[in-house]
């Protein structure tokens, strides 16, 4: 989740919201690539979620990475939520799911050194508390209640309103990960195309990466039921938005809609204050009735652009939120999958040329099939691993048109990054197809055997 934002300019006119999304706009040389990627911990022993606070806890996950490896602490009332370094940072998800956000590198190879680093010293202070964490999609076995909403405000609003909204808003809360990328783009018509590519190839990530067969215990009946949860959280903050393939998308359009969705918080001083269900456009006016008579700054906008959460997202960069959380390979394999299509104009044109006629309901059907049936999946004639194949392909001629070599040269570009994924596509197996497979085999239908297997 999102850090807040403090301070910025006094908001004067409307045009000022589409301009601080316009200002994320870079020329090609400046552009970065930043992975965040989410798992969750739990007590070796237990087998059962990480409370806060205690001996092994989150609090003590994070002071220990705070003590050991020169992290800085970040604190809400008195409470340890987070850490940074740098442009990097560690974040608490709702239920305490660990979550990094990496710095902006330029090469997947300097992303993946990051999240490897990372995760050696999360192993090292958890290994010392009899602490493990696994990369799934959605928990395996625990329930609502095991999952202790973690002390920060934010969450408690947005815990509250998600029981108003849709019926699966707190399980995305507490029991969801994922790994995501985010890219840059160089003007307004670049976002657009970009933007429109990631979400209509973002079921393709959604198959690729399915790794949640399992929840509450039980097989659930879908190869990736993290997305199957997106899909009832909260419609007007969610969803493939067909509005970004219609004529004058651009930056305008973009704010015209989130304005639109209904707010969360207010953050001042250290702490949020609630504005569930209320107008941005009131705020706008003057007319918040969280903060009568005050208007929004610059920060407040930067802060409600995170509560919309559709596949793709823009902020001042693009976010591609469409993956499962996973094993330690498939963290680096995203951002390569999507640098390949993003930052290689050949590619992103090959990559829209592909998707550019389907239909609104072609684009809903594949989320929908993508996360039930996964590589598996079938929608209109169009085969998902077929498709799938192709699209990798089109990522990995865009990785070798990169030609960006790993640390002294020894590897010539980034495209062995997207080997996971070469390898799903030639056995026709995702993650979860792997995990079904133990399940309904060697490990004779005993789901407590993933966490041998699969943790870091």
């Amino acid at each position: 989740m999102s850090i807040p934002q403090s301070g910025g300019a006094p908001i004067e006119n409307h045009a000022q919201l589409a301009e601080f999304l316009a200002k994320g706009c870079k020329p090609k040389d400046q552009w970065r690539i930043g992975t965040e990627h989410e798992k969750f911990g739990y007590c070796k022993d237990t087998l059962r979620p990480l409370p806060y606070d205690g001996d092994r806890s989150i609090k003590a996950v994070l002071t220990g990475l705070q003590n050991r490896f020169g992290w800085d602490p970040v604190y809400e009332e008195g409470n340890i939520i987070g850490l940074t370094k740098g442009a990097a940072n560690v974040s608490l998800e709702p239920g305490g799911a660990l979550e990094l956000s990496g710095a902006p590198v330029e090469t997947i190879h300097q992303t993946c050194d990051e999240v490897n680093v990372h995760l050696e010293e999360v192993k090292s202070v958890a290994d010392e508390i009899g602490v493990k964490f696994i990369g799934l999609g959605a928990a395996p076995e625990w329930s609502h209640d095991e999952m202790p909403l973690m002390p920060k405000g934010r969450y408690k609003l947005m815990n509250d309103y998600m029981e108003t909204v849709g019926t699966m808003g707190t399980a995305m809360m507490r029991r969801t990960c994922t790994v995501q990328v985010n890219l840059d783009f160089g003007s307004e018509a670049d976002m657009v195309q970009k933007l429109r590519v990631a979400l209509a190839l973002q079921p393709v990530a959604v198959a690729l990466f399915a790794n949640s067969p399992f929840f509450e215990g039980k097989v659930n009946g879908h190869k990736s039921w993290r997305s199957r949860i997106w899909r009832d959280l909260d419609d007007a903050r969610t969803g493939m938005l067909p509005w970004v393939f219609e004529d004058g998308m651009g930056f305008e359009r973009w704010a015209e809609w989130v304005l639109d969705v209904p707010m969360y918080f207010v953050y001042r001083d250290g702490k949020y204050i609630n504005a569930l269900g209320q107008s941005f456009r009131d705020f706008l006016k003057g007319e918040l009735p969280a903060l009568p008579g005050e208007k929004p700054l610059l920060s407040d906008w930067g802060d409600h652009l995170t509560t919309v959460f559709p596949e793709a997202r823009i902020k001042q960069f693009i976010e591609m939120r469409g993956a499962d959380g996973g094993p330690w390979r498939r963290l680096c394999a995203l951002p390569a999958f999507w640098v390949g299509l993003m930052y290689d104009q050949t590619a992103l044109d090959a990559a829209w040329d592909l998707c550019k006629g389907w239909s609104t309901e072609q684009r809903e059907a594949l989320r929908v099939a993508a996360s039930v049936d996964g590589l598996q999946a079938q929608v209109d004639g169009i085969n998902m691993h077929d498709l799938a194949r192709e699209v990798v392909s089109i990522s990995e001629a865009g990785l070798k048109a990169r030609a960006r070599p790993g640390a002294g040269g020894l590897v010539a570009d980034e495209t062995h990054f997207l080997n996971a994924l070469k390898d799903s596509i030639e056995t026709g197996q995702t993650p979860a197809d792997e995990l079904l497979m133990h399940y309904h085999g060697d490990w004779g239908g005993d789901l407590k055997k993933i966490y041998g297997e699969y943790s870091y």
